[in-house]
């Protein structure tokens, strides 16, 4: 997706998983992967996507508005449609840097992995003194039928 594109996040990924962005993409392709890592960086795809998009519609009303360019060249229209893809855009950023940071924030430390729980069984042990203990009823016959 967008790899190559810098997002505003990249710091924290970094600082998180400990390797540069291009180096976390490539460790996410392997077979041994994190699922914490792949999402991360679906997420950071995404943010990097809707930053540029943020970045063009600022450019192009920038542009639109230079002191210089003709004011018979400006648009309400077109920039009330702009501010409306703007705010799209910066909606859209907002909830991926936040969907961004809440896994980052929950996921556990990169220096532990997931190892089996063990538990101990724990075992009740008793003994009885031989007085306590009956005595077997009958050993070895087979009791008879009531009628």
């Amino acid at each position: 997706m967008s790899r190559h594109k810098a997002s505003t996040m990249d710091g924290d990924l970094q600082k998180v998983f400990g390797n540069a962005v291009p180096e976390l993409y490539e460790a996410a392709s392997g077979p041994d992967a994190s699922p914490a890592l792949a999402r991360a960086l679906e997420l950071r795809s995404f943010l990097a996507l809707t930053e540029e998009q943020v970045a063009r519609v600022r450019d192009r009303v920038h542009a639109d508005m230079d002191p210089d360019r003709d004011m018979d060249e400006l648009s309400a229209d077109k920039l009330r449609f702009d501010a409306q893809w703007l705010e799209a855009a910066l909606e859209a950023r907002d909830g991926y840097r936040a969907a961004l940071s809440e896994l980052l924030r929950t996921m556990p430390s990169p220096d532990r992995q997931a190892r089996p729980v063990r538990t101990a069984q724990l075992r009740a042990t008793a003994t009885l003194s031989p007085s306590a203990v009956p005595a077997p009823q009958r050993a070895g016959t087979a009791r008879a039928r009531r009628p």
